[in-house]
């Protein structure tokens, strides 16, 4: 019998997914899925296309230009982490600035865009051990997923979370810009017609607020233990 299980982990903006999904994949062995970076990943791309940028949204272009796309996770030894790249190019540094985060969501809502990264991230994850950290994970991508888990905490410790995450990346930015970001990304996520942000009805709620990664980890750990003993 496969033991292994898919874990699906959605939430707001900067409330810890993606580093929590990456501690449980390492710790299961299991491939990790960093869906909110292929949404920034098909952003750069639409920014670099000009189809997307101060008061310029491209639509149909957006659409066409979908399916020019791959996306794809590669390990780097050196910093232990998978990294993100556009067409064979690694741009992981450059999906985490401003310029991209003020025109994800934007991107995010257009029908043909979520479309096609929905049907990557279903062929990445084909087979169970996967954790995959986003929005639409538990309701959308993998709705049968085994373990489903909603992430929140206020809007000001996830600024603070962002703001020192940029800086320790050597990016400049300032902490009332990323609150603003935060605050503009909630209501479009929450709003957006296709595939908003919502918790699903048997997901785990984990306010990460006052918890370090490794009392989230002890946490979820007796989740897993619980789904796995099911299978």
């Amino acid at each position: 019998m496969d033991k292994r299980i898919t874990i699906a982990i959605d939430g707001y903006s900067s409330s810890g997914k993606s580093t929590f999904a990456r501690e449980i994949a390492k710790e299961l062995g299991y491939i990790y899925i960093d869906s909110g970076a292929m949404y920034r990943a098909a952003t750069l791309y639409c920014i670099r296309k000009g189809l997307a940028g101060r008061d310029v949204i491209d639509i149909q272009g957006i659409a066409e230009a979908m399916k020019e796309i791959r996306i794809e996770f590669v390990y780097n030894p050196d910093s232990g982490e998978s990294e993100t790249y556009l067409n064979s190019e690694n741009v992981e540094k450059e999906i985490r600035g401003l310029d991209v985060s003020a025109h994800v969501s934007a991107i995010s809502k257009i029908s043909e865009v979520r479309t096609r990264l929905v049907e990557l991230q279903k062929q990445m994850g084909a087979n169970r051990g996967i954790v995959m950290d986003g929005r639409d994970i538990g309701t959308t991508v993998f709705p049968d997923a085994d373990l489903k888990i909603f992430m929140t905490a206020p809007v000001d410790i996830r600024a603070k979370r962002r703001y020192e995450e940029l800086k320790n990346k050597g990016i400049d930015a300032s902490f009332e810009e990323i609150r603003n970001n935060i605050v503009a990304r909630d209501i479009t996520d929450e709003n957006r017609d296709i595939s908003p942000l919502r918790r699903a009805g048997d997901a785990v709620i984990l306010d990460n607020s006052r918890m370090s990664i490794a009392g989230q980890m002890e946490w979820v750990r007796k989740l897993i233990e619980e789904k796995l003993h099911d299978r």
